[in-house]
């Protein structure tokens, strides 16, 4: 499995950034996935994740009610769309994808990760 996110960049805050992560894996409905973030100096992260179905979705506290995730299993792919924007979500963003197809919000349930995307907020 193979996971390619892209989508980063700089924004000021209070603007908005969409990130999305490519699955090669088919079927990728198979899959939870998720989006997890690594600020400098700090651990790896949970921010979102969404299950096989796109029905059921877990998130953060701190992102709840500006991030949105969502996928399209026909095109193997998962977007994060990211509102408002804090100088706190500044961060590396990595995709996940989980042999499991549930939700979860917990590392070691990934298996497979993508590169990651540099998210860079100012002031």
């Amino acid at each position: 499995v193979q996971l390619q996110a892209s989508g980063g960049g700089l924004v000021q805050a209070g603007g908005s950034l969409r990130l999305s992560c490519a699955a090669s894996v088919h079927p990728a409905s198979r899959y939870g996935m998720g989006w997890f973030r690594q600020a400098p100096g700090k651990e790896r992260e949970f921010v979102a994740a969404i299950d096989w179905s796109g029905r059921h979705t877990d998130y953060a506290d701190s992102v709840k009610g500006r991030f949105t995730i969502s996928r399209d299993n026909a095109k193997n792919s998962v977007t994060l769309q990211m509102n408002s924007l804090k100088l706190e979500d500044m961060a590396v963003y990595y995709c996940a994808a989980s042999p499991s197809s549930y939700v979860s919000r917990y590392k070691n349930a990934y298996d497979y990760w993508g590169q990651g995307t540099l998210v860079t907020v100012s002031s």
